[in-house]
Order: C-alpha cells, then sequence, then structure tokens
C-alpha cells in the first residue's frame, strides 16, 4: 500500500505492534511474579520482568523495588485467601476445638497449592502487610481461643491472645515443613490441625476427633450439563 505526503507518494512504513498501556505492563509484572515466585521464591527482578516481556527499566515505573512488586502479589493472593476463610455465621455453632480445626483446614486448602508463596507472604518484610489481611482471621483464633479457656477445653496458662500467636506459628511451622518435604495434601492438612490444636493444648487423639470431614470433589459436568 502507499500513502500520500507533502512530498508525494511514498510505501508505507511497516506497521509495529502497539505498545501495552500502563496498565496492561503492571498486569503483566504481577501475573509474571506470581508464577516466577511458584518456581523460585528468590527470583530477582530481572528474571520477573523478562517473563513480563519487559525491561527492568521498565519495572521500576511500576514498583520502586522487588520487595514492592513483591508485596502487591502476596497481599492480593492474601486478601483472596481471607475472603475464602468461614465466618462468623459458619463457625458460631462449633466448639471452640472444632471451630479451630475448621479454620486451620481452610486455610491449608487455600495456601496447600501455593506453599512457596505462602511461604514468601508469612516472612518479613511481608509478614506485616499480610497480617492486616488477615486480621479478620486471627481475630477468629484468638475467639476460638478464648473460648477454649473459657470451657476449659484449652490450656490457660498463657492469655487468649498469646495462645492466638502461638497456634499461628505453629501453623507456619508446618507450612514450612510441608514445603521443604513435599509432603502431602491431605498429610499436611492433618499436621496442621493437630499442631494447631495440640498448640492450644489439646492432645493428639483428641484433636484428631475434631479434625473436619474432607470436602468432597465435584465431579466434572458432562457435556449436556454444561450446556443446561
Amino acid at each position: 500500500m502507499t500513502r500520500t505526503t507533502s512530498g508525494g507518494t511514498t510505501a508505507d512504513q511497516p506497521g509495529r505492534a502497539p505498545r501495552r498501556d500502563a496498565a496492561e505492563n503492571r498486569a503483566a509484572l504481577i501475573e509474571a511474579a506470581k508464577r516466577v515466585l511458584q518456581q523460585d521464591p528468590d527470583a530477582g527482578l530481572e528474571t520477573i520482568a523478562t517473563a513480563a516481556g519487559l525491561s527492568r527499566r521498565a519495572v521500576y515505573g511500576h514498583f520502586p523495588s522487588r520487595d514492592d512488586l513483591v508485596r502487591e502479589v502476596v497481599t492480593a493472593g492474601a486478601a483472596r485467601i481471607a475472603a475464602a476463610m468461614p465466618d462468623s455465621s459458619a463457625l458460631v455453632a462449633l466448639p471452640p476445638a472444632a471451630r479451630l480445626a475448621a479454620l486451620a483446614v481452610a486455610l491449608w486448602s487455600e495456601v496447600s497449592h501455593v506453599r512457596p508463596m505462602a511461604r514468601v507472604a508469612v516472612r518479613s518484610p511481608f509478614a506485616e502487610a499480610v497480617a492486616e489481611v488477615f486480621a479478620p482471621l486471627r481475630a477468629q483464633v484468638r475467639q476460638a481461643c478464648a473460648l477454649g479457656i473459657e470451657d476449659g477445653s484449652m490450656r490457660d496458662d498463657v492469655d487468649a491472645e498469646s495462645l492466638a500467636r502461638l497456634v499461628e506459628a505453629a501453623c507456619i511451622a508446618v507450612l514450612d515443613e510441608a514445603t521443604r518435604t513435599g509432603t502431602s495434601d491431605e498429610a499436611g492438612r492433618r499436621t496442621v490441625v493437630l499442631s494447631a490444636l495440640g498448640t492450644a493444648g489439646i492432645d493428639w487423639r483428641t484433636a484428631l476427633l475434631s479434625e473436619p470431614a474432607a470436602s468432597p470433589v465435584p465431579a466434572p459436568q458432562t457435556e449436556q450439563e454444561t450446556r443446561a
């Protein structure tokens, strides 16, 4: 094809692919960070930028540092996980040990398939930002501990606030061990319940009785059901 200019008719220059706008570049960086960090939690900014199809310099137009990019990723992931946790109405009828077990299982179900990223999220310098997102979940754990202390089913040598923090630390320890050893989802699920309740002062045999039943995996839909 040709085009007319003030100097006459010239051949068109080959068209260039349109540049992605700033919002698309930012989204590409976040998605690339999720993929790359899941494979290698220590991956550098240049590796992430390359996976996003951008230069390292372009990254700084969106995130001042690697930590800022990773913080964006882990806080978004924490928000997704927090939204999937059972709320007070789903727990109110459960005794304290069963409440704690239900929360532990729900949390494990959300993080087990992203263990490397989950470990990054609970470590400094991201722990504080993630803790803010998880404030409602922490309140649920604290309430379960308070009720357990009150009815005598949990240890009372520490207050509910301290006990909740100890339970949280036990769950993080399970995440670390399960990630390091490649523990199966089922074994990790059971271990996180036993660790949480054991820390709360409940012996492991009783803790096993409090473990919620596994959620059934929905059967795949048939083509006819999908169309319906």
